[in-house]
């Protein structure tokens, strides 16, 4: 597996397939043909049906400056290798230099047509982890007597947690924005910003369960809010699941006490869940529906907080199985192809369940049947037999039916 820095992407939003991948792709083929004075870029699958939505063809064109880019949306072509594809035309003079086909495959990594993997062919660094399923890993852990945190020092080194470091302040900041801002999130749907309605309802009802409730709802919000907006945020494993992970933490940061370091461990610890599954099925809403996202999200923030509260190899897995177990067949229909409806309340509903994740893994690990390793498969096989509708094409489901009723006066959000 991949190095976390190859997961945790500090990177702005809404999305980290359709416009942290494409960019990052441009970046690079710009640099290959520095003699281009044009480039034409054809989009296909996801990003050619929701491209427009997520703000694809602006990216492109921002980063190609001052060099123009002509942007083609081919909404019918297959796509036999991954749904989110795009080729790249380089020219000078009207003369082709070349061609790349490149495929944005979630969480804003990217792989070239031809290549292995984006970190090893791009920046000659080779895979970091030995293991690549949570039962090597585990057995590994406990012949070693060390926790998984300290699994992912041995292999990355200290400065893995300088870096989470960054991960865990840009986090922070993006809930107190979004806790902090009011407004109309961009898009043409009208959406409110509810973060700091919800943040600020916190304390009308006594009941501690209601409490808990808003105030890790309103920081979820924030994050997703703040993506929506294109602000700054961490994949966690991917932008449209960017607040499931943060909001958790935070919450149980102030409820408890846990010193940054500790938030850290936390980090690495859903880091490597988020790593199994990004190795072994993938986070990617156009490939596998929402359950490759929110799931995947949902899973590291249960693992988090497993090792938050120092709980064994077997509780933090039992954790992410539960977690990911019970987003199975979740589809990825974002209405008008942005990162709002359902996207938002998604997060939020995903960080509560994390929550309840810890709370089932603390006294019923004993009787599980599942293992993670097992459940992850399964999330890729159901994401296969997804039909493409469900999968970020905005073809189906809530994107099919949903019309705004702005001109009746009624509300048009969730």
């Amino acid at each position: 597996m991949q190095s976390l820095r190859e997961l945790y992407k500090i990177g702005r939003g809404p999305s980290s397939s359709h416009t942290m991948g494409p960019e990052r792709a441009v970046k690079r083929i710009k640099s290959e043909f520095p003699e281009a004075d044009s480039f034409k870029v054809t989009l296909f699958g996801s990003l050619a049906l929701t491209g427009k939505g997520h703000g694809t063809d602006r990216i492109i064109k921002e980063t190609f400056l001052p060099i123009p880019c002509e942007i083609i949306f081919d909404k019918t072509a297959p796509c036999d290798y991954h749904p989110n594809t795009m080729d790249v035309f380089a020219y000078k003079g009207g003369t082709l230099l070349g061609k790349k086909r490149v495929y944005s495959i979630g969480g804003g990594s990217i792989l070239f047509d031809g290549e292995q993997n984006e970190q090893s062919t791009a920046s000659g660094e080779s895979e970091v982890y030995p293991h690549n399923s949570y039962t090597e890993i585990a057995e590994y852990c406990s012949s070693k007597n060390i926790r998984i945190w300290q699994y992912v020092k041995e292999f990355e080194g200290e400065e893995i947690f300088h870096y989470l470091s960054d991960v865990w302040e840009c986090m922070k900041n993006s809930i107190r924005q979004g806790l902090t801002t009011k407004g109309v999130l961009p898009g043409g749907l009208n959406t409110q910003r509810r973060a700091q309605i919800l943040y600020n309802q916190r304390h009308i009802d006594e009941s501690a369960q209601t409490q808990e409730n808003r105030l890790v709802c309103s920081y979820a919000f924030a994050v997703s809010e703040q993506n929506a907006s294109g602000g700054k945020i961490v994949t966690a494993p991917t932008c449209g699941s960017c607040g499931v992970l943060p909001s958790v933490l935070m919450y149980y940061q102030e409820k408890k006490g846990f010193s940054d370091d500790k938030i850290l461990q936390a980090l690495a610890t859903g880091g490597i869940i988020g790593n199994l599954i990004k190795k072994n099925a993938s986070i990617s809403g156009a490939e596998c529906g929402c359950q490759a996202e929110i799931g995947s999200a949902c899973s590291m923030a249960s693992a988090a907080l497993a090792e938050l509260f120092e709980m064994g190899l077997g509780q933090i897995e039992y954790a992410s199985e539960v977690a990911m177990e019970h987003h199975l067949g979740l589809t990825c229909d974002p209405i008008g192809g942005l990162v709002q409806i359902p996207c938002i309340e998604r997060n939020a509903v995903a960080a509560m369940r994390a929550i309840n994740a810890l709370s089932l893994a603390n006294f019923l690990t004993d009787s599980r049947k599942i293992s993670f390793d097992m459940v992850v498969k399964v999330m890729y096989e159901t994401g296969k037999n997804l039909l493409s509708d469900y999968r970020e094409t905005s073809s189906g489901g809530l994107a099919k039916h949903y019309t705004n009723h702005e001109a009746t006066g009624e509300n048009d959000d969730t």
